[in-house]
């Protein structure tokens, strides 16, 4: 009988941290598919891991291609067109968090690395008999290192190079692109250039009721996507991915505000708000980027999401 799907798959999500941590001190940037390879090759799939499920996946596999959305939604990983890359915080969290348990333990309880902990610009030294053992433990397993990497280059795996040649190829790319804003208030009150009129220029119009609190005179980005643990909800295949048609909001330029609005059961959701379908750009709770989630407690029915891209907050109503 193998190991628990579960603690194998703490493992190899330890295991994408530090190979992606080590490619950040070497300078390089492994893409998603060999770094999902390489956590396989170092935590090989047990008897029960290497079933097929219907799309041709191994179980194991496709487990842990799930299990890293827990990475995202931590803050520690970010998942872009450009590939994946690890934040500071990430980096921390090799050594906050230096195995399978503890990772897993922070990860169920929303533990967050120490604040005062420097970012690690080089991997913890370890014993060399563990050093060993590892290595050793990869070499036995060429059968699976084999079943690993094929399994990865085939679509559907979830890896994110699969997922981009995939179903994913026919679904919009980019959101309708939001109309520029004015270039100044003036354009915007147009009777306060003129002699008569008493209002300072630089005086902003009231912002209606439920709209942002200040005129917002810069650039919208093309796409404002809600990504959060509803996405399946919405009608997206998977969570905490902003590339979805289903998760884009929409501009609404009477208010200049991003709005979605679904029908959610009864829970507690955390989002944040992905800018341009990248998590390159993102906001957490009080606009603060790549910041901590927004946390919702929804008694359920109709509920609207508005981004404000001056405050890069959410509200919602």
């Amino acid at each position: 009988m193998g190991l628990d799907i579960g603690n194998n798959s703490n493992r190899r999500l330890k295991a994408v941290l530090d190979i992606m941590a080590a490619g950040v001190w070497r300078g390089e940037k492994p893409g998603a598919g060999t770094v999902l390879t390489e956590a396989v090759e170092r935590v090989p799939l047990d008897a029960e891991e290497s079933q097929l499920l219907s799309g041709g996946v191994p179980r194991g596999h496709k487990a842990l291609t799930t299990a890293t959305a827990k990475l995202v939604k931590a803050g520690w990983l970010l998942k872009g067109r450009s590939g994946w890359s690890l934040t500071d915080d990430g980096l921390r969290a090799t050594v906050a968090f230096p195995d399978a348990d503890s990772l897993a333990a922070a990860l169920a309880a929303g533990t967050p690395v120490p604040a005062d902990m420097p970012v690690p610009t080089a991997a913890p030294e370890q014993p060399k008999e563990t050093v060993a053992r590892a290595a050793k433990a990869s070499a036995k397993t060429p059968a699976a290192r084999a079943k690993a990497t094929t399994a990865a280059d085939q679509p559907g795996t979830g890896a994110p190079e699969a997922a981009a040649t995939g179903t994913r190829k026919s679904r919009p790319r980019k959101a309708a692109a939001a109309p520029d804003a004015p270039a100044s208030v003036e354009a915007l009150a147009p009777e306060a250039q003129t002699p008569e009129a008493q209002t300072p220029v630089a005086q902003a119009p009231e912002p209606a009721q439920g709209g942002p609190s200040a005129v917002e005179l810069g650039p919208q980005p093309d796409s404002v996507a809600i990504v959060g643990d509803f996405g399946i909800l919405l009608g997206a295949p998977e969570n905490w991915e902003p590339d979805f048609a289903e998760v884009q909001m929409s501009f609404d330029d009477s208010d200049r505000l991003w709005k979605l609005s679904a029908e959610l059961p009864e829970g507690f959701y955390s989002y944040k708000a992905v800018v341009n379908r990248s998590w390159d750009e993102n906001y957490g709770a009080f606009g603060v980027r790549s910041g901590s989630n927004h946390e919702l407690h929804h008694a359920g029915g109709t509920i609207t999401f508005r981004y404000d891209h001056g405050t890069k907050d959410v509200l919602t109503d």
